[in-house]
């Protein structure tokens, strides 16, 4: 197996030359480098590592973000037609080992159509501890909000076969929420992964890093976010809708009240939900017959799921009212967190488009 190691890097020191120096030491000689808008104190490593090891060098005239970086990079590498088997990408501070790489490189080529993914331990004394706080939070919020297990969110070490770089072209972000995109996208299209575990390396308590703690936490956490924002607002709409029908419809029948306050409201939230999901959330570009179809399947057995429980809970504890409200306010928090689940993995679902060859 060969691969092409990709090291985005912006206003680099004397470890970027380590880096690539380590790397054709090591057999590996297809290196692309992509200068993200370095000022000129610190061009000349982009210029050693091109003159002395033959690397390829694409320019950012402007920082456009770690994120832009990759796409340039993946970009070229396919209008290259590059016959290599596919890319490693590697972080330019001499935080992953050529012996990291080569693990990875290792588990490509046992398992060619997985992507894989050089995973630190977070319980190491060296990791500084909003580095340590950072990736344990993030991988608790994708297990449990996502479904995806994850134990370095944020990792930069990653062997990724050929015949995925078109579609990860394809994914929102510009910069380091472009990675976390990238392992949802994994989740959404059932694209294999496996993780490596690599060595916890971190110079200088990370000093060199550009992550923005604030800045980039935040944008990397709306990626997550946003998944949930359309169904809040849309529970929100629903939850306003059965509300002000059920205060004037079938008033005298307990049982009419609840369905038809329950049909009118979820109609109106769900036009709204179906279009922020497919449109803003998921971004979805394919068809709108076969989504809407799954779409509103699973919106008539919610509904009737959603009617169920707040009629018995309803008779159960005599509720009217706020009360009612109030109960059907609990059954559908419990119901949404499904539901998304259901239309991540179901309903949104993307599929793999694989180059040949």
């Amino acid at each position: 197996m060969s691969l092409t190691i990709i090291i985005p890097s912006l206003n680099p020191d004397e470890k970027l030359l380590q880096v690539v120096s380590s790397l054709t030491e090591n057999g590996y000689n297809d290196i692309i480098l992509v200068n993200d808008g370095s000022d000129e104190q610190h061009l000349q490593p982009f210029r050693d590592a091109e003159k002395n090891y033959g690397c390829k060098v694409l320019n950012h005239e402007v920082n456009k973000g770690k994120g832009r970086a990759l796409k340039t990079a993946f970009s070229y590498y396919i209008d290259s037609n590059s016959e290599t088997d596919g890319v490693i990408t590697v972080d330019g501070d001499n935080q992953h080992s050529v012996h990291d790489i080569m693990l990875c490189e290792k588990a490509m080529e046992e398992k060619p159509d997985n992507i894989i993914l050089g995973c630190r331990d977070f319980n190491q004394p060296n990791v500084p501890p909003k580095s340590k706080i950072g990736n344990k939070m993030t991988s608790f919020v994708f297990k449990t909000l996502c479904g995806l297990d994850i134990s370095d969110t944020q990792t930069g070490l990653r062997a990724i076969p050929k015949q995925y770089l078109p579609d990860f072209l394809e994914i929102y972000g510009e910069r380091f929420e472009y990675e976390t995109n990238m392992l949802l996208e994994m989740k959404q299209k059932d694209i294999p992964f496996t993780e490596v575990k690599i060595d916890t390396i971190y110079i200088e308590e990370n000093s060199g890093t550009h992550f923005h703690p604030i800045r980039d936490s935040f944008k990397i956490y709306t990626v997550i976010l946003k998944f949930f924002i359309s169904s809040i607002i849309s529970s929100l709409i629903d939850l306003g809708g059965f509300s002000l029908l059920s205060a004037f419809v079938f008033k005298s029948n307990i049982k009419l009240n609840i369905f038809v306050s329950t049909v009118g409201a979820r109609i109106i939230s769900s036009l709204f939900n179906y279009s922020m999901n497919k449109n803003a959330v998921f971004r979805h570009k394919g068809s709108v017959g076969k989504t809407m179809l799954r779409y509103y399947i699973l919106c008539v057995v919610q509904m009737f799921v959603s009617f169920g429980l707040v009629f018995v809970l309803s008779k159960v504890f005599r509720a009217e009212g706020l009360w009612k409200t109030l109960i059907k306010a609990v059954v559908d928090t419990c119901i949404f967190f499904m539901s998304f689940r259901i239309q991540q993995n179901w309903v949104f679902k993307k599929n793999q488009n694989k180059l040949k060859g």
